[in-house]
């Protein structure tokens, strides 16, 4: 299994050396060469075992220079005592048609630590088996919850340092406070003025150039991903797809082989490609589902075919999908038109013109696995406060988007298949949100409104956040964009 860069495929690389690396030298963004296939037979086998088993199972065919003992032994570390549920990532059944997959029940309470509990054991793995001798800074860019799980996942890992730029005010009160709390001698988190795109494409340009990286590997250093765009961070994603389904199959929601639709909330669009894989892998999955907050770029795309950046930024109450370019979105549109050099012009177009309209046929294709709906926060509040009055059951703002796009598919297309929800964060990282859309006041802090959430819902709020209240503020930094290179550099010094 070799990978090879969307916007170059002669480039091809091992696994660990796609892992170590993040980001192609070329720009583009890893991809394997090939998508294992899961036979129906083993998806059956998938369903009489745990999670971790699941995850050593659809991870291994893409890994194929770590042994299946490693997998093990890394997919136990990361899924352990720090999850507060057994099932890892439990699947609750509102209804007989509808299920809510819940991925927030690790150390940072959001669907981010999924993936970054385990992206640490790779990246290390990854650097000693391409006699790698430089030690790693992690950059990231977040919107929220990437920079508190990969802070988490990378606190004083060994030859790592780790720095988080996130948009200054462009995340929740207790999203800020989880990152500018973080504890480790290697870790450093920096506010940018303004939006989530800008952290993003500050943190690209610092990938690009090559004089910087230069000046690092002198020093030793060498620059990697712990965002989406790092394989490692996509694979261990795909598992709960098939994790999911298999719950439906054992809840006896469906029968083995039947077709269930995904609805995911979407930002960076790597959560919902990570479904598009386990579709490609033989997981029968009818549609997935895209939704969209207002800013509704990838609204637009998959149902036009044009993708234009060129619009209103809004800041909403989902903040972890207030983007408007999707990085992920590269890794798609070279799988289904295999044209490196296609997708090397749209991302050329998208970097100068902010835009660029793909071919009738690839958007043909991509509206034959995908739907897309978009939200604004009224709907979302109204989707909230229905499902709390009306099942008990309180979910966030991300969750509340994905709900309401779900309920406009259902309408639109008179699509009855079962479905499953990813519900991708606790409501208690948006807990100001949240006790607005039930009709509460929120003027307090948001370590205050954890408790009011408690006291109006009777739902307690997960250990991790409850303890924030006690944390100290390491880090008030707050930069220009094309200051954050001066950042790294200081920090790898």
């Amino acid at each position: 299994m070799m990978y090879i860069s969307t916007r170059n495929s002669k480039l091809k690389v091992s696994a660990a050396k796609a892992i170590a690396q993040g980001l192609a030298p070329d720009g583009g963004l890893f991809v394997p060469e090939t998508i294992p296939g899961v036979s129906g037979e083993r998806l059956k086998e998938l369903c009489a075992m745990d999670y971790r088993a699941r995850a050593v199972a659809i991870m291994e065919p893409y890994l194929e220079d770590f042994s299946r003992e490693e997998l093990i032994t890394y997919v136990t570390a990361a899924y352990g005592e720090n999850f507060d549920d057994r099932q890892i990532a439990p699947v609750k059944f509102l209804s007989d048609d509808t299920g809510v997959l819940e991925l927030y029940h690790g150390p940072t309470c959001a669907f981010k630590d999924m993936a970054l509990q385990i992206l640490p054991y790779l990246l290390t793995a990854s650097l000693k088996k391409c006699g790698e001798e430089r030690q790693v800074c992690i950059l990231v860019a977040t919107s929220g919850d990437t920079g508190k799980a990969a802070l988490e996942g990378f606190a004083d890992v060994p030859r790592t340092k780790i720095v988080v730029f996130y948009p200054q005010d462009g995340v929740s009160d207790v999203q800020k406070l989880q990152m500018t709390s973080q504890a480790g001698k290697n870790v450093f988190v920096s506010a940018v003025s303004g939006n989530f795109d800008d952290a993003q494409t500050g943190v690209k340009s610092i990938f690009g150039n090559e004089e910087f990286a230069r000046k690092l590997t002198e020093r030793g250093w060498f620059l990697s991903s712990a965002n989406s765009i790092n394989w490692g961070r996509l694979l261990p994603q795909i598992v709960y797809y098939f994790s999911a389904y298999c719950e439906a199959v054992n809840a006896r929601k469906i029968k083995l082989g039947d077709k269930m639709n995904f609805v995911v909330p979407t930002g960076n669009f790597g959560d919902i490609l990570a479904g598009w894989y386990a579709k490609q892998m033989g997981l029968p999955v009818k549609k997935l589902i895209c939704a969209s907050n207002a800013n509704n770029v990838l609204t637009d795309f998959i149902r036009t075919g044009a993708y234009n950046k060129n619009r209103p930024f809004y800041t909403t109450t989902s903040p972890s999908m207030d983007i408007l370019v999707s990085s992920n979105l590269e890794r798609l549109l070279y799988c289904l038109s295999g044209d490196d050099k296609l997708v090397a012009s749209y991302m050329e177009q998208l970097k100068t013109n902010g835009s660029y309209i793909v071919t009738e046929p690839l958007r043909q294709a991509v509206a034959k696995d995908f739907y897309a709906g978009c939200c604004d926060d009224g709907r979302t509040f109204e989707s909230i406060r229905k499902m709390f009055e009306g099942k008990r059951y309180l979910m966030d703002t991300h969750t509340g988007v994905a709900w309401t796009v779900l309920e406009e598919y259902r309408i639109d297309t008179g699509d009855t298949t079962p479905t499953v929800v990813l519900s991708t964060a606790s409501p208690f990282k948006f807990c100001d949100s949240v006790l607005r859309a039930l009709g509460e006041e929120t003027d307090a802090p948001g370590t205050v409104l954890l408790e009011r959430l408690t006291e109006k819902t009777d739902v307690a709020a997960p250990a991790p956040l409850a303890a924030l209240k006690a944390k100290t503020v390491r880090f008030d930094t707050c930069v220009e964009k094309q200051n954050m290179i001066g950042v790294v550099d200081d920090f790898v010094k």
